[in-house]
């Protein structure tokens, strides 16, 4: 296993540790300070940072036209992938905690925002359009 593939996966596992956290245990002490303070998608910004460095950066990257973003996948070393891949999962996480903050100050109860977590985690903005959804519903 590559260096790459070994920090893909530990990114990777810890992501699924830390939702799997604001799902099913979201009054822990630990979830309350991994969702009310942004280390996790800071943690996974470093990895980030260190797998463009090691691509080399991202100089001849079109991100203004479609063919731009396909080049960018069909020409990718798999440091830039895995970059790729932590964007999402950062900026997803982040979402999510959001969502828990909001919901918890708008007192709405766990159980409704189990699936937009879910959403969030699996389909990002989707998930921000189920949880205004739910604040519509409640009356929140």
């Amino acid at each position: 296993m590559t260096i790459t593939e070994t920090l893909f996966t530990i990114c990777n596992t810890s992501i699924l540790v830390a939702w799997g956290l604001l799902l099913l245990a979201p009054k822990w002490k630990f979830t309350e300070l991994i969702s009310e303070r942004p280390y996790v998608p800071l943690v996974l910004s470093l990895f980030y940072l260190y797998f463009i460095f090691v691509n080399g950066g991202m100089d001849d990257v079109d991100f203004s036209t479609l063919e731009g973003i396909i080049a960018l996948y069909e020409n990718s070393s798999p440091e830039l992938i895995a970059a790729g891949w932590l964007h999402y999962l950062a900026f997803d996480f982040w979402v999510g905690c959001w969502i828990m903050r909001e919901a918890k100050q708008k007192q709405i109860k766990h159980l409704f925002i189990v699936l937009p977590l879910l959403a969030t985690f699996m389909m990002g903005p989707v998930g921000v359009l189920f949880y205004e959804g739910v604040k519509v519903l409640l009356k929140k």
